[in-house]
């Protein structure tokens, strides 16, 4: 299947995308199974915060998620109802978590790429990095005794911007 995605700018903080409607469908489908199996009820609220989350192109945390159902207007819904469905949508493998420092933040896992986390040290800048060459790497690792199902590399250092930041620091005190 191949995935068609228009990246619109929204704000400097948000980017959302016009999805693939095949995609949105398969996506909803897995909640529906996931919610099924466990039990629990499958309700207009965790379906709008799925078709919301899967509208963000990248990463995000909880505060931002509810500010952009707020301004969408979709569903009034609590912080905590916002957990308790992230939660869930991780549970269903929809959804993974990443802890970058002090912060959780989420992102999309359905027909997403594998991509690597660039971590800046002085300003928390998040940047996704696909290496090729580094992904066949660590998919071509054995260990032993373990069967590898996905995997997270997050590499952190300084962005372009805060090295710039530190030299023109270090020129001043000269």
């Amino acid at each position: 299947m191949i995935k068609k995605e228009l990246t619109l700018l929204v704000d400097d903080l948000h980017l959302l995308v016009v999805r693939d409607k095949d995609s949105d469908k398969v996506v909803e489908q897995i909640f529906t199974e996931y919610l099924n199996s466990k039990g629990h009820r499958k309700t207009p609220e965790r379906y709008a915060i799925l078709d919301t989350v899967y509208s963000i192109n990248g990463h995000f945390d909880i505060d931002s998620l509810y500010s952009i159902m707020k301004e969408e207007g979709k569903f009034s819904v609590s912080r905590a109802t916002l957990y308790n469905t992230i939660t869930l949508l991780i549970d269903a493998q929809l959804v993974i978590r990443h802890q970058f420092g002090n912060s959780s933040q989420y992102e999309k896992t359905y027909d997403r790429s594998i991509h690597h986390h660039l971590i800046c040290t002085k300003c928390g800048k998040i940047i996704e990095q696909k290496n090729k060459q580094l992904q066949k790497e660590i998919e071509a690792a054995e260990f032993s005794k373990f069967k590898v199902s996905h995997y997270s590399l997050y590499v952190y250092g300084l962005c372009e911007k805060c090295i710039k930041g530190n030299k023109h620091n270090k020129k001043q005190t000269q």
